[in-house]
């Protein structure tokens, strides 16, 4: 399954009830969470032990594929970082909805691949320990390029201010051309000037 290693698969269903009676959910989380979702299954296991090329890392020593099936492809966000608060383990999420896979998955913030047919969805698994195959998967999914000495955290925060600041821009760049006062464009321009300016930092 998503060209996963034979070793690595397994099939435990994770029942919607056990997880509400477990963590405590409140009623509107419930509800929420019903709403989006169907059935939850643990399909692999990837370790040292399933994958035996692949050494343990610092920080991961495991992580789990869980395949959840969804009852819409517009769901709330929420339900998918709930889970990665209820549950202490790194996971990647398959969303599987009308024959199309999407994959999700935690590193510091939520990172979601684009829907692709069921067929075509695969976690290729590269480097020679647990924690580099993770930060790849990471990179995958969220299309992440790490440049120059940075970590893949680091990349993160760099690529979140970029997308800040570029938001920033278009904002002030909108203001600019409605606005009639010559000394107000003058504002809106210098401003604009010195948020292009922390971009290329």
């Amino acid at each position: 399954m998503f060209g996963l290693p034979i070793a690595t698969e397994r099939k435990q269903q994770l029942p919607k009830k056990a997880i509400y009676a477990k963590f405590d959910l409140k009623t509107a989380q419930r509800e929420r969470f019903d709403a989006d979702i169907s059935r939850i299954d643990i399909v692999a296991v990837v370790s040292s032990t399933t994958v035996p090329t692949v050494s343990i890392g610092e920080s991961v020593k495991e992580f789990y594929v869980l395949e959840i099936q969804m009852k819409r492809k517009e769901y709330d966000v929420k339900n998918i970082l709930l889970l990665t608060k209820l549950i202490d383990q790194k996971m990647i999420f398959a969303l599987q909805y009308e024959g199309q896979i999407q994959f999700a998955i935690f590193h510091t913030k939520l990172f979601q691949s684009i829907w692709q047919p069921t067929e075509q969805a695969v976690l290729p698994l590269s480097g020679l320990s647990l924690d580099t195959v993770w930060e790849n998967i990471v990179k995958n999914i969220g299309k992440i390029d790490v440049a120059d000495d940075n970590t893949l955290s680091e990349q993160i925060v760099i690529d979140d201010r970029r997308v800040k600041l570029l938001a920033q821009i278009e904002t002030l760049e909108r203001k600019m051309v409605k606005e009639k006062q010559p000394h107000r464009k003058r504002e809106y321009f210098e401003q604009i000037k010195k948020l292009k300016e922390q971009i290329k930092l």
